[in-house]
């Protein structure tokens, strides 16, 4: 299946521990993605969580789709990685790499989107983008209050 990697890197002014805890709780996806409106049927299984996040899209500034999404999130020692299944054919593989730097955490965003069809493809990898920059700037946001 055809895929395409997205980078980014960022600072959050919080050390390691604090945004590993900070993303390895699903209920915190809410608004770290600007799609992700809900979580729901988190499923806690040894040595990963499992749960369905609702992603709500507006087509033409009004008709809105929530697109429910299978994810798979597991804590690893020096960062966050999963598998997002969506419909419409399109995977996502996730990687956030968390190193110490400074007073703070530099994080390395990873993404491959999936898609088995073209225009699902440049669709995908191009919201997928959106959310990425934007879930930097949100999580900096973030940064005072986690704790």
């Amino acid at each position: 299946m055809p895929g395409t990697v997205l980078r980014h890197a960022f600072h959050v002014p919080a050390p390691p521990p604090v945004v590993l805890a900070h993303l390895s709780e699903p209920s915190n996806y809410v608004g770290l993605s600007p799609l992700v409106v809900a979580v729901r049927d988190v499923r806690r299984e040894p040595g990963k969580m499992r749960f369905v996040a609702v992603e709500r899209f507006r087509f033409f500034g009004f008709a809105k789709y929530d697109n429910l999404i299978e994810v798979t999130l597991r804590a690893t020692e020096d960062g966050i990685e999963g598998e997002v299944d969506s419909p419409g054919g399109v995977r996502l593989d996730y990687r956030f790499g968390l190193t110490a730097d400074g007073m703070g955490t530099a994080v390395e965003d990873v993404l491959t989107v999936y898609a088995r069809l073209g225009p699902v493809l440049r669709y995908a990898v191009r919201k997928a983008r959106q959310v990425q920059v934007a879930r930097a700037d949100i999580l900096v946001g973030r940064a005072p209050t986690l704790t």
